[in-house]
């Protein structure tokens, strides 16, 4: 299932005060017109926002598919545009790049969560009120510091700031942290001597959720 996003800045519920002088049939192409224009608009800004257009659904007083101009004369017309596919996929493609490169395995390591489950790898992305990029290898934590001198400014909150920039319109994208228990870093939390490192750490209170903490970016939509 597609994921839809409604922005109120590029997609809109279309209502609009008629000249009541008008016949109903003449309120009806104006309002269409109406409809056409924000259409065209919105395609602007989101090929300013996302290097494209992507694909939209059309609702003509509540009917799918419907042609603009079956509008009634006091109807609505709605347009959404499937954003959060194109968002995440230009996210994913900035962590790959970012990323420093030796094995290649931190850059394959990148894993998307929709409210904290695991989505798969070109599975559709579900409906979710937080989605979230975090990298499973027990060394993003070091490479986020930036100890790697391929990415001294890290990378998760690289990207971060840069996505947060490009689509502040359309989403809230933001550097956090989170407790990701699965990959290859719920793995090493299990381990004795990952244990031991959390002692050397003083982190004898909740160490498996110390040792599990990831740096990670996450996408609300607004």
């Amino acid at each position: 299932m597609a994921v839809l996003s409604r922005i109120d800045s590029i997609e809109r519920d279309i209502a609009l005060m008629l000249d009541e002088t008008l016949s109903p049939e003449a309120r009806s192409l104006e309002l269409a017109a109406f409809a056409r224009r924000e259409l065209a608009e919105a395609q602007r800004v989101n090929q300013q926002a996302l290097g494209m257009v992507p694909p939209h659904d059309t609702f003509v007083d509540g009917k799918p598919g419907a042609t603009v101009e079956t509008v009634r004369p006091d109807g609505v017309v709605v347009f959404e545009f499937e954003m959060l596919q194109d968002i995440f996929a230009q996210i994913g493609e900035m962590l790959v790049q970012a990323s420093p490169v030796r094995t290649g395995r931190f850059a394959r390591s990148f894993l998307f969560l929709a409210d904290g489950v695991l989505v798969d790898p070109g599975a559709a992305v579900p409906p979710a009120s937080e989605y979230v990029f975090v990298s499973s290898v027990p060394y993003a934590r070091k490479i986020e510091r930036g100890l790697s001198p391929m990415a001294p400014e890290g990378v998760f909150q690289a990207v971060a700031a840069i996505a947060s920039r490009r689509f502040s319109n359309l989403a809230s994208i933001t550097f956090s942290h989170v407790v990701l228990q699965a990959g290859m870093i719920d793995d090493w939390a299990r381990t004795e001597g990952a244990m031991r490192h959390a002692s050397r750490h003083g982190r004898r209170k909740a160490p498996g959720e110390w040792l599990r903490r990831q740096p990670a970016i996450k996408i609300r939509t607004h």
